[in-house]
This record gives C-alpha cells, structure tokens and sequence, in this order.
C-alpha cells in the first residue's frame, strides 16, 4: 500500500558575508513592512465591514511599489513579499475559524526576522544554495545531509535574537516510513521532579536546563540593567543574554527530540494528559519550573512524530483523577496535595508511588477509549456500574 511521504523541515546554519547579511536584512525589513502595510489595509477594511483577500493585497503591493515612499520595495526579491501576504491570509483565515486571535503587526525589535522563498527565488544544485538578489551561494554548514534526491519546496531564512544565521529547507523525506507494528503500550506522567515517569516504572530525570544556567543569565540581565538605552553597548549586552537563552532552548530541544523519538520507536500507543499549560504557568511558583520542563513542546513532538511512523497518541481528559485513582483497584481517594509522593490505598492496601500510579492510570484510561470507544471523564464516587476505565483495571488483576 502506497504511503504518503512525509515533508519536513532541515534545519542548519550558515555565515553570510557582509553583503548577503545587509540583503537578508533588508529582506526582513521590507517583508515586515509590507506584512503590517497590507495588515492595517485589511484592519481599515475589517472596520468598514468589508473583506479584502490575498489577491487585493498583492495587487495593492503593486501599486506600493511604484509610489516614491516605497520604492526601496523593489530592491529586493518579489518572492518573499509575497509569501508574507500569504501568511498573513492563513492568519485571518485561521482567525475567521476561531483557531487563533487577530493578527498583531509585526515589531522591528520583537519578532522574528524570516523570508521564506518558493522555488522561483532560490536555486538549489550540487548542495549550493543561492537565493534571488545573490551572486554567492550561502555558506551552510552541512550537519546533517539532506535525504537522497531532495528538492525544497521552500527556502526560510532566519536570524534570532542572538545573532545566529539559519535556513531552513522544506523537503520531502521518502526515508520516513510506518514502523513494524507491535502490542507496547505506555503511559506518560509529567512532572517536574521527574520529566517523564512511565507505567513501566521508568523514571526520567528533568535536567533543568534553565536552572542550570540562571547564574550566568542572571549575571547577563544585570549587566544589560545597567546599559544606557538605545547604546551600542546595550546592542551587546541584550546579544549576550539572547545567546544563554539560545544555549538553554538547543539544550532542551535537543534532549526532548531524543526522548521523544526513543518513546515512539519503543511502543505502539502513548497516552498522555491532555493538560492546558497555559493556565498552570499562571501559577507563580511552579511558573518557571514548568516552562523549563517544556511539556507543551514535548506533546507536540510526541504527536508528529507519532503520526510519521504511524503510532497513535491518546489524550486523557485533563479532570480525569490518575493521580488519586488506585491503579490496583479503582478505589478513589478525596485528596491529594502535591507535596505527597507515596500513599497507600484505604481499599486494598496497596502502597503507591504517586507518578507511577498515574502512569499506570493513564494508560489504563488509554486502553479503554482504544478498546470501546469510551470518553475519559473524572471517576464519580456515585454507585452504580464502573467506568471504562475501572473495567480495564479489573481486567489486569490476578
């Protein structure tokens, strides 16, 4: 059976010379000013009660064009003026759909500096990649090889806050493939003691990333505190405390893409809690804490590559009690506060270790909705027949 080939992105970094640094950062420039050009146009429209799409949008950077205020529009490369107005549409469009809020302009000093290119603006031969406006092909360091025969589809350049060049080539991957099927299973319970604790018993260690570097970050924050504003000697400082931030992000992706890809070759089916970070952040005592651990990056990574090698990722409702649900017999404890890592159940006895017993919870709940197609809903106390979930549980037992 023919499989969909999967497209991703390649990731590298490359040192421009000072020329093609000053082009990409006109690029950047001009791309932001159209972006917040044709996002006020649509916003005066919006006001008016009217639509304007993608096509009035380009047909309006025509006519930008040829205006003397905007001419410099025309020293760069079409391509990556018109990708903005389409990602500005995909914006309002996913507006329009409820999926996200009304689309922000974009600031000179806070967002991203990108331009992506389609094919018509770059060309790719014998791993040389040379973009519109450009006489030299990019200096990329090659760290990983692209897959046999690979074409981008589109280009992305990058620079962060730190100052790091990046380009990003969007191909498609003939290498990604469903693995072997197999009867694994397992249930992932988050935490901050420990990153990861499985139903298995497995517990893997949070390495703390920020933690880790927060002396020299604090350091690097005084320092830039101290800086007179809009200096060349802030430029430096904030460039300082841009490259801790970068050190602590690559250290954490790095660690969740091993993690999550050794979760995914290891077992057919994953079951996690569908938890809303955004709300438990607000928390400002585990704030930080839980930003470091990154679980939101981690279930994202979980999901895709789930779908690349035909896994399956289950969500268990986030009120469902795994924590204070016996795993051995269903019994249900009335509360559980953080700081109690182990208890024993009134019921039968057991002694639980408090991650593992949610663990095992989780995945007991994941086996069910797999099973009959049951929802996962908090445990009532009310009598009266059992729950999916307490059905699996009852089977497990000796």
């Amino acid at each position: 059976m023919a499989t969909n080939q999967v497209r991703r992105a390649f990731k590298y970094r490359f040192y421009p010379t000072d020329a093609q640094a000053a082009e990409l950062s006109r690029t950047f420039g001009c791309v932001r000013k159209v972006y917040n050009l044709a996002l006020a146009a649509r916003t005066e429209a919006w006001a008016r009660q009217e639509r304007i799409n993608y096509n009035a949008t380009s047909a309006m950077l025509t006519v930008w064009k040829k205006t003397e205020e905007l001419a410099f529009l025309n020293d760069v490369s079409s391509v990556p003026l018109q990708q903005t107005l389409r990602h500005l549409q995909t914006a309002f469009t996913n507006f329009f759909g409820k999926r996200s809020k009304y689309p922000r302009f974009k600031s000179r000093k806070k967002s991203r500096k990108s331009a992506e290119y389609t094919t018509s603006g770059f060309r790719f031969r014998d791993d040389r990649l040379t973009l519109a406006k450009m006489t030299e092909p990019l200096d990329i360091v090659w760290s990983r090889p692209l897959p046999e025969g690979a074409k981008p589809s589109t280009v992305t350049v990058s620079q962060d806050a730190a100052g790091r060049w990046f380009v990003s080539m969007l191909c498609e991957d003939a290498s990604v493939k469903p693995l072997p099927q197999t009867d694994t299973a397992v249930g992932i319970d988050v935490g901050l003691e420990h990153l990861l604790t499985l139903s298995t018993g497995e517990k893997i260690a949070n390495p703390r990333h920020e933690r880790k570097d927060r002396a020299r970050l604090a350091k690097a924050q005084r320092n830039l505190a101290k800086k007179a504003k809009g200096s060349a000697n802030q430029a430096k400082a904030r460039r300082k405390v841009a490259k801790i931030h970068a050190r602590i992000a690559d250290r954490r992706r790095d660690g969740l893409d091993k993690l999550t890809t050794r979760l995914v070759r290891e077992n057919q089916t994953l079951v996690i809690e569908d938890l809303t970070v955004r709300n438990m952040v607000r928390n400002r005592k585990l704030a930080r804490a839980i930003s470091d651990a990154a679980w939101s990056e981690f279930r994202s990574m979980l999901e895709y590559k789930a779908q690349w090698y035909g896994r399956e990722v289950i969500a268990v409702d986030r009120f469902f009690p795994s924590s204070r649900l016996c795993s051995r017999c269903g019994a249900l404890r009335d509360k559980m506060p953080l700081g109690v890592r182990t208890w024993t159940c009134g019921n039968c006895g057991t002694t639980h270790d408090r991650d593992v017993n949610a663990a095992m919870n989780l995945l007991a709940a994941g086996r069910a909705v797999a099973a009959c197609g049951a929802g996962v809903r908090p445990q009532r106390r009310t009598p009266g027949g059992q729950s999916a979930t307490k059905q699996e549980v009852s089977r497990r037992e000796p």
